[in-house]
């Protein structure tokens, strides 16, 4: 069973950056989505990136702020975020997938962003 594990967050102030990153256990099929959402407290679950092999997209919440990137020889997804607002803050998780064929998630890795 493939395992994502996410590392990068923590505690920041409003204004400040982290980077999230997501490594998978096994290589995995390039050709594949790679996600990342977000769950803020008492909120629905929020599709905040998207990488495939030739496109980006971006919550409007997040656009021009965060930056997702992928390696596929590492079989991992990044996360930058900059300009953190306490609104950022949540739950992040990482997913890979080709449905219905495989889809991966991470565990999930806390994102606090103080005022």
């Amino acid at each position: 069973q493939v395992q994502l594990v996410e590392s990068g967050g923590g505690l920041v102030q409003a204004g400040g950056s982290l980077r999230l990153s997501c490594v998978a256990s096994e290589i995995i099929f390039s050709f594949n989505t790679m996600n990342w959402y977000r769950r803020g407290p008492g909120k629905q679950r929020e599709l905040v990136a998207t990488i495939t092999r030739s496109s980006t997209m971006y919550a409007d919440s997040v656009k021009g702020r965060f930056t997702i990137s992928r390696d596929n020889a590492k079989n991992s997804v990044h996360l930058q975020m900059n300009s953190l607002k306490p609104d950022d803050t949540g739950v992040y998780r990482c997913n890979i997938e080709r449905r219905p064929f495989f889809d991966y998630w991470g565990q999930g890795i806390q994102v606090t962003v103080s005022s």
